[in-house]
């Protein structure tokens, strides 16, 4: 019997989970703290649920390989996908910044991703390192904002979570983003299992926001067998990983015995 193991402080996503879990019959259970139990640990095939540090914690011992978008997908799509300049890029060019820009880093929330004034305005060298790596968009406003589970090039869950900023969740959805959706994943270089969240500006196009590690990303409104279906495949047993999902996997620390 698989299980299903969520960091502490579990969300409404990680109950949707749960109870979409044991529902299949999985062994779906809520760490106490970040590590594994010990009466569950060595059991059988595992999936995880939870932030980076929770993966990095447990990911080695449940041998699970957890997959996340590379840091420069979102620079690598086509102008007409994105809608704005996007440069992935250092944190040690983007401190040379002398204009506005939106800055965040792709992966693990080092810092607050915002717009700043410029460069200086970033985090210094004694808090991080000059080659981490970090997005550098032009400034635009996303009217509304959807995120997308995807398993295999296909949307399972999808849920708008944002208007105007706001979080505004809701099952509704925009009857254009499958569409637009479609032609975002076909161009490629994600992991099979993922998150995608897309939006429409206020210019009114479509856009892609970003993309994020489908284990570690809220459902909000989104389906829970859909949602569980991709995150089961984020992140699960490295032994049963795709061939073509080994460049995604996430480095997490090794095992200690």
């Amino acid at each position: 019997m698989s299980l299903l193991l969520l960091a502490p402080r579990i969300n409404e996503t990680g109950l949707a989970l749960l109870t979409a879990a044991r529902r299949r019959g999985l062994r779906a259970h809520t760490a106490q703290r970040w590590d594994v139990p010990e009466e569950l640990a060595g059991l059988g095939p595992a999936h995880l649920y939870g932030g980076p540090l929770f993966a990095d914690a447990v990911a080695g011992r449940l041998g699970v390989a957890p997959l996340e978008p590379p840091d420069g997908w979102l620079a690598g799509l086509p102008a007409e996908l994105l809608g704005r300049r996007v440069e992935h890029t250092t944190l040690d060019e983007a401190r040379r910044l002398t204009r506005p820009a939106f800055v965040k880093p792709p992966g693990d929330k080092l810092f607050p991703a915002r717009v700043v004034p410029d460069g200086s305005a970033l985090p210094g060298p004694d808090v991080l390192d000059r080659d981490t790596p970090v997005l550098v968009s032009e400034p635009v406003v996303f009217a509304v904002e959807y995120r997308l589970f995807v398993l295999d090039g296909s949307v399972r869950a999808v849920s708008r979570y944002a208007v105007d900023g706001g979080l505004a969740v809701s099952a509704e959805v925009d009857p254009q983003v499958p569409a637009f959706a479609a032609r975002v994943l076909a161009a490629g270089g994600l992991p099979s299992a993922v998150v995608v969240d897309v939006g429409r500006l206020d210019t009114g196009r479509l856009a892609v926001v970003e993309a994020n590690p489908a284990w570690a990303s809220g459902g909000y409104a989104g389906d829970p067998d859909g949602l569980l279906d991709v995150v089961l495949r984020a992140a699960g047993p490295a032994g049963a990983l795709p061939v073509a999902d080994r460049p995604y996997v996430r480095a997490v620390p090794e095992v200690v015995r």
